[in-house]
């Protein structure tokens, strides 16, 4: 028989287990540290990756992320042999879709300097934009970055996206590679960064990068901690070039109660909790992987090595 061993939060762990007995109940699930025989775990779930995995799980045949990205796992030591999967799961997709549409609308409708004023009891009306005036561009186009999209064209925002290789999304205006990116951030009055962190991406928030965007624009950045040059961030921010930024992600995580950034008037920090793993609906997801694995069907969220993500 084969094993699924679930190597993460225990609370959820035991509720996927309830399902997984529900509607997989010739598969052996097993929540760490109760693995059973090594030689039999064929399906593996971790946020982060064990030690000596290969030597651990000699016959491993497919890795599942709990979360929605893998850069916390070294794909220079897994086994050809072992397919990682990302986690792509409508629980994943709604938080960050709720946690973006926050975010933009609390930057396009000026809350931030609102709340700066009610602290100095001053009664200061602003100019009030429609969404249709607010230029709002995704970096990322993967299933969030377009989910994501899609809520802020319902609300009326003008919106772009960015991705490495060509894509399209209706009413999007989308850009693609090296060359198009200095066009993509000259109309990006709100930049929200859904990037996964690979060699590329990393520091790729940086001085260069806010000088392409209009003055005064704002940062939402809920990719990886390691893409944002914070002391780059805190200079825009205090000449001007940057109005606000929200951050779900930091380098370190969690930010040392020292850092600067926890002070700065116009950062809004936020734990990493931008989009959280739903146990139910991730546990139906996996399931529906695995019958997918054994009928030889492509798997969904399936990570390219070659791309990192």
């Amino acid at each position: 028989m084969s094993t699924f061993l679930y190597m993460a939060d225990a609370d959820r762990g035991r509720r996927w287990g309830e399902l997984f007995r529900r509607d997989a109940p010739a598969l052996d699930f097993r929540l760490w540290p109760e693995a059973g025989d090594p030689a039999q775990v064929h399906y593996l779930a971790t946020w982060q990756q064990p030690e000596q995995l290969a030597e651990r799980f000699p016959n491993l045949k497919l890795l599942f992320s709990t979360g929605a990205g893998v850069d916390q796992f070294d794909l220079a030591t897994l086994p050809p042999s072992v397919q990682l999967v990302r986690m792509v799961e409508p629980g994943i997709v709604q938080g960050m879709v709720e946690y973006v549409l926050h975010a933009v609308l609390d930057l396009h409708r000026d809350r931030p300097a609102y709340r700066r004023l009610q602290a100095e009891a001053r009664w200061q009306p602003l100019q009030v934009r429609t969404a249709a005036q607010c230029r709002v561009s995704v970096l990322g186009l993967g299933s969030l970055g377009e989910a994501v999209l899609q809520a802020l064209r319902g609300l009326g925002f003008d919106c772009a996206g960015w991705s490495r290789s060509r894509r399209h999304i209706d009413g999007v205006q989308c850009f693609a590679g090296e060359a198009e990116r200095a066009d993509f951030l000259r109309r990006s009055d709100i930049l929200v960064c859904l990037l996964p962190l690979t060699d590329a991406t990393r520091g790729l928030l940086d001085s260069a990068l806010f000088d392409a965007l209009p003055r005064g624009a704002g940062l939402v950045h809920v990719g990886r901690g390691p893409q944002l040059v914070s002391a780059d961030l805190l200079a825009a921010l205090d000449d001007g070039r940057l109005a606000e930024a929200v951050l779900d992600v930091t380098d370190p995580e969690p930010l040392p109660a020292g850092d600067p950034l926890w002070r700065h008037p116009r950062v809004q920090i936020t734990p990493h909790i931008a989009s959280v793993t739903q146990p139910d609906t991730a546990a139906a997801v996996v399931l529906d992987n695995l019958r997918r694995f054994e009928a030889g069907l492509p798997l969904v969220g399936l990570v390219d090595r070659s791309k990192g993500y």
